[in-house]
């Protein structure tokens, strides 16, 4: 049984002893350093209120996002107030949202190797971030009602993600591939059906930029995959069965970068298919250059995993925009 009430443990406590599921916390031996022990407070800090929401985050959904509105074939122009209310809606408040989730249901892991987060400091203390995150994810859902139906049900399945990837019993995080393919799903696919399903005055998109959102989702589940070799050892030491800790560091990139690749290979020839060679052409290239990145990475998968995501992760989100601006003119 989880203990929700519990304080969380600082990094004082030398080891939680028991079972190695996150979301269950036994009292761990204490040594003699209190020096990261909890503030005892009664209210949330408001600044660490903000870093639940981790705004450094945000940027992939509204990138989707964007190519979702770009993709539609309106003008943007036109569109431009509900086109900030919809970047609103998948940063701030869904994705936001998720963070909140995540940082609740890991607090017991956070308390080992991030003390200094607001949950294991006692800036925000008791079950305020519990509260906080049903609040955010019911803003976000009221929020998303404005726009129609079908934005209503994109943001519903990714609130849904959310829970399910953070919270027991579901707790998909557990399992890299099931875990990774949610957050793919509402980092990229469902964000980019919500940007063009809302300048398109929350009709449903076109039949191709759902093919395509959906081949830049399973792609980005190798990006998902990367992000993961930073916690490679606190992963073991929980149990939590992401990629890279179960099949190892090199075996998971090679999975990682054969995942995007494929994907994007998939677009290039969607993107044939449907009459756009110079744009094929452009994604091709840009795989070409992810290919020599990917060489790189793979030399030293864990040390250079973030130096991929600053070369051929941005390589990768500029063929999402490269191929939305291509449907553009189509639709």
């Amino acid at each position: 049984m989880q203990r929700v009430d519990a304080p969380a443990a600082p990094s004082g406590y030398s080891q939680i002893r028991g079972s190695t599921e996150p979301g269950l916390f036994v009292e761990p031996r204490l040594t003699n350093d209190s020096s990261h022990a909890p503030k005892s407070q009664a209210f949330p800090e408001v600044r660490a209120l903000v870093q639940l929401l981790k705004p450094v985050t945000w940027f992939p959904p509204m990138w989707a996002f964007l190519c979702g509105a770009v993709s539609a074939g309106v003008s943007l122009g036109a569109h431009w107030m509900v086109l900030i209310a919809g970047v609103v809606l998948a940063g701030p408040l869904v994705c936001g949202g998720s963070q909140i989730v995540n940082d609740w249901y890991d607090r017991h892991v956070d308390s080992i190797n991030e003390p200094d987060r607001p949950i294991p400091s006692g800036r925000v203390p008791g079950r305020w971030a519990f509260y906080f995150a049903i609040t955010w994810s019911v803003l976000a859902l009221l929020y998303s009602v404005a726009f129609g139906p079908i934005v209503f049900f994109a943001t519903s399945v990714a609130v849904l993600f959310a829970w399910a990837y953070s919270a027991p019993p579901v707790r998909l995080k557990r399992n890299g591939w099931l875990g990774n393919a949610a957050v793919a799903l509402s980092y990229e696919g469902l964000a980019w059906v919500t940007g063009a399903a809302i300048v398109l005055d929350g009709t449903i998109p076109d039949s191709r930029i759902l093919v395509l959102a959906l081949v830049f989702s399973v792609g980005a589940h190798g990006i998902m995959t990367l992000n993961d070799f930073k916690s490679v050892e606190g992963d073991l030491r929980v149990g939590l069965r992401s990629l890279p800790a179960i099949y190892g560091p090199e075996r998971a990139a090679r999975m990682a970068c054969w995942t995007m690749a494929l994907a994007q290979l998939v677009a290039v020839a969607l993107l044939l298919s449907w009459g756009f060679p110079l744009v094929a052409g452009i994604v091709s290239c840009s795989i070409f250059l992810q290919l020599l990145a990917m060489r790189r990475l793979l030399s030293d998968p864990k040390g250079l995993a973030p130096w991929y995501n600053g070369t051929g992760v941005v390589l990768y989100v500029l063929g999402m925009m490269i191929s939305a601006t291509a449907l553009h003119g189509a639709t």
